[in-house]
């Protein structure tokens, strides 16, 4: 069993590695390398999901976690939080569309939606990675 201290550090890590697999399914599908960039994006989804799993698990056993920073970073952390949790809960139905658009072969409307997934989806994830920096790896 992984011990419950390290799940922030490997949610931050799926959180990277999505992002890092979105970019590269990106820079695939701009050169209609289709096989590569379903790869990839499959991978996002998956690494993202895993996330959000092990994200639960361990909120439902730790609970939550106060930011320690001063003033100013108080502001900046809240305002990143803010946004990423609200872009959080947006995403999921985004990304079950775009994904359930690809996969039935709907590829125009697919790229419609994919337009606002992939900058949205990409935020989020990017920005769980500077909340995890921010709470647990810079000392205050």
């Amino acid at each position: 069993m992984i011990p419950l201290t390290l799940l922030p550090a490997i949610n931050a890590t799926l959180n990277a590695a999505s992002a890092l697999a979105l970019l590269t399914g990106y820079y695939f599908i701009r050169r209609k390398n289709v096989a590569a960039h379903k790869t990839c994006m499959l991978t996002a989804f998956a690494l993202s999901t895993l996330f959000l799993v092990s994200y639960l698990y361990y909120h439902f056993h730790h609970g939550a976690t106060r930011f320690p920073g001063p003033g100013w970073a108080r502001v900046v952390y809240f305002t990143i939080l803010i946004s990423h949790t609200i872009l959080a809960v947006t995403i999921v139905p985004l990304v079950l569309v775009t994904l359930f658009r690809a996969l039935k072969e709907r590829f125009d409307r697919h790229a419609r939606i994919a337009r606002w997934t992939l900058p949205l989806w990409l935020y989020v994830s990017v920005t769980g990675v500077i909340i995890y920096w921010m709470l647990y790896q810079v000392r205050w």
